[in-house]
């Protein structure tokens, strides 16, 4: 118990600190230039920023209504090759530093749309990803999505994407990249930390109860 005191604490410093990470990455972004600079993204994550989800292939993430910020610091990573992907590097390579603050906020004001690759995953499967999303695993030193990621996993800060209503294939992709070192560009490495700990089940669970979830404004709230 004390060990996950000592945890809890210390993810809460990592937060702190992370969140001041990337600020300056997304300013002054226009959303009517950046729907033009956005020409070239259109083939991989769609003229609404779905994305797409290929089975058994690569699956390119839904930037639509993720934060400016967020995104913004992962085109410079891409363009600083801080952050690898063949696909992605020469598209980044394209964008100047204003372009990129614009494609930014074009794609944050769009509204979440569902996941795929999800609907395969049977109910003991999804039991297990919804409790490492909300709750974590104690016992495996497994920090849930939601302490980093917002209480409905919708994002925190432009450190911590929305990953609720992702797709499943990125998702899982992604936490195989943390876990093999081959993406680090995350705050003091916590994704890595927390990957490592995760097996191929886990992985296979979250991202399928995380691609499950849908992204929308609670009653009362407005869009």
């Amino acid at each position: 118990m004390m060990t996950s005191k000592y945890i809890a604490g210390g993810l809460g410093l990592l937060l702190g600190l992370g969140l001041v990470d990337g600020k300056a990455e997304a300013q002054n972004g226009d959303v009517e230039r950046g729907e033009t600079a956005a020409g070239t993204c259109v083939a991989c994550h769609q003229a609404d920023g779905s994305g797409m989800n290929v089975p058994g292939g690569e699956s390119w993430p839904r930037l639509a209504g993720l934060d400016a910020g967020y995104i913004a610091k992962q085109l410079h990573d891409f363009k600083a090759d801080r952050r690898h992907n063949a696909s992605m590097q020469p598209f980044a390579n394209m964008l100047d530093d204003q372009q990129i603050a614009d494609v930014a906020a074009y794609y944050s004001e769009m509204p979440v749309t569902a996941a795929q690759g999800g609907g395969d995953a049977d109910e003991a499967l999804l039991a297990r990803g919804e409790q490492l999303a909300l709750r974590g695993d104690w016992d495996e030193y497994i920090v849930s999505c939601k302490s980093c990621h917002g209480p409905r996993n919708e994002g925190a800060g432009d450190t911590f994407p929305g990953i609720a209503s992702q797709h499943a294939g990125y998702i899982k992709s992604q936490l195989h990249a943390w876990q093999a070192g081959e993406r680090d560009n995350d705050p003091q490495n916590l994704m890595g930390a927390i990957a490592k700990r995760m097996g191929d089940d886990d992985i296979r669970a979250v991202s399928a109860w995380l691609a499950n979830q849908s992204v929308a404004p609670e009653q009362g709230e407005s869009q």
